[in-house]
């Protein structure tokens, strides 16, 4: 068996290992137990999920593992996963589970664990939860008939949360803005929409039609681009793209043009400034943002610091230095002051609230920073060999940095959700990032493919 959790919980395909109901049963029984189950009635779980058709399948399972080892379960229904991380907290839950794939497509499934403080679990947590289900020690059985746990339906956990969200902008008002909104079909479909129209917002909302296999397909954070033409037909302010738990966004322009994680970071670092809430000076980001950004905060006198790919490895840095604004090119942006995750629709109403307060368009806001040419490619693999176990790679991989110079950079890594190496080459020229992409995919299909 290999390890279960990668950088963001436990994923793959459903109903193929580690996403079965029978490991699902495991995980849930383990949870229980490293959290302190005893069948007294005051440990809880809070658990969420997207509109994958497999989370009634894995919710089943987890939450009978669960009561079975005497932890109560409150269930919430489709919510994004932020929701389910302030729920966690703000209930007084010992733990709370997002069932979710977040991005990836409705085959995929996955099982994302928080702690009572709303934070993804420490890697300790998660080797003690695997060791757990490994070892196959766990027994119902050590809990008797009366400390079974119960399993409740949380009626207004969409309530809460939509409250929630809409305190983090002091419940402002967006009365004369005009957004095109497009949920993926996702764990967002109905309290998105719900949020931003109660602000007063003119909503034009798409991809809230989930079947349960339509999740992020050609839709959402994922294709930003197919929402272009319908923003300028409806002359809207913006377009806010969220995947399918909504821990992430992706937004566009009024003139239908795309602006990213790292735009989008860039303007919240730069208001957070200007209102002298930037704690440390500084914005934490990962290694996949473009050197553009780099540049434009250096320029604005703004620190940065840089983390590994994968919104946990921000949020460490960002409590580790007491810092309050980071995240991840893809779309995670973390605002600490308000949330412990990655949480799109809070962050598309901090933008809101900068449009309606400043006055000035998201183009003029996401103007600061002159994007350098980058490509971002997957390639599949059958298997994660070490990249220096593979000697061509890295001497390809040393070739490019050595030609790129302080001009440019490459990212090659494995995914730490999927079966594929990530390449991405940034450069001062698209003709030298193509160059270099063509270079190092072959070096990779010869050894990896």
């Amino acid at each position: 068996m290999g390890k279960l959790f990668g950088t963001d919980g436990i994923r793959g395909q459903a109903n193929t290992y580690p996403i079965t109901p029978e490991v699902a049963l495991q995980i849930g029984k383990a949870v229980a137990k490293v959290f302190g189950a005893k069948g007294e009635g005051n440990i809880k779980a809070v658990i969420g999920k997207d509109t994958r058709l497999s989370g009634y399948m894995l919710e089943t399972a987890l939450t009978s593992g669960m009561i079975s080892m005497g932890m109560d379960v409150l269930q919430t229904g489709p919510v994004p996963t932020p929701a389910v991380a302030h729920l966690t907290k703000s209930m007084g839950a010992s733990c709370g589970i997002m069932i979710t794939a977040s991005h990836n497509p409705a085959k995929d499934n996955g099982i994302k664990i928080f702690g009572p403080d709303g934070f993804k679990l420490t890697d300790t947590m998660e080797d003690e939860i695997e060791q757990l289900i490994f070892e196959a020690t766990l027994k119902s059985s050590e809990v008797g008939t009366t400390e079974i746990g119960k399993a409740y339906r949380i009626d207004d956990a969409k309530g809460r949360y939509i409250e929630f969200a809409k305190s983090t902008v002091d419940n402002m008002s967006l009365r004369g803005l005009k957004v095109v909104l497009d949920c993926a079909n996702g764990a967002a479909y109905s309290l998105g929409p719900a949020i931003f129209e109660e602000l007063g917002a003119e909503v034009i909302a798409v991809g809230t039609s989930p079947d349960g296999r339509n999740i992020n397909d050609n839709c959402g954070a994922m294709h930003p681009e197919n929402l272009s033409q319908l923003v300028i037909d409806n002359k809207a302010d913006l377009g806010i793209c969220f995947d399918g738990d909504a821990d992430r966004v992706i937004c566009l322009d009024a003139q239908g043009k795309v602006v990213n994680g790292d735009r989008l970071i860039g303007l919240c670092a730069l208001e957070y400034k200007k209102l002298g809430r930037l704690e440390g000076n500084s914005v934490v980001i990962t290694s996949m943002s473009n050197l553009g950004l780099h540049k434009a905060m250096e320029k604005a006198d703004i620190a940065v610091e840089m983390t590994g790919v994968g919104d946990r490895y921000v949020i460490e840095r960002m409590r580790e230095k007491g810092l309050k604004i980071g995240g991840e090119q893809s779309g995670h942006i973390i605002y600490l002051d308000y949330a412990t995750t990655g949480d799109g629709i809070v962050t598309a109403l901090h933008i809101l609230k900068v449009i309606a307060e400043t006055g000035k368009t998201l183009a003029e806001l996401a103007d600061f920073m002159e994007e350098y040419p980058q490509e971002l490619i997957g390639i599949n693999v059958q298997n994660k060999i070490p990249i220096n176990q593979l000697p061509a790679l890295e001497a390809v991989i040393a070739d490019c940095e050595k030609d790129l110079g302080e001009d440019g950079r490459t990212v090659v890594r494995y995914s730490g959700t999927e079966n594929k190496i990530r390449v991405l080459v940034e450069a001062s020229t698209q003709q030298d990032v193509d160059k270099w992409i063509t270079n190092i995919s072959n070096v990779i299909e010869q050894e990896l493919c």
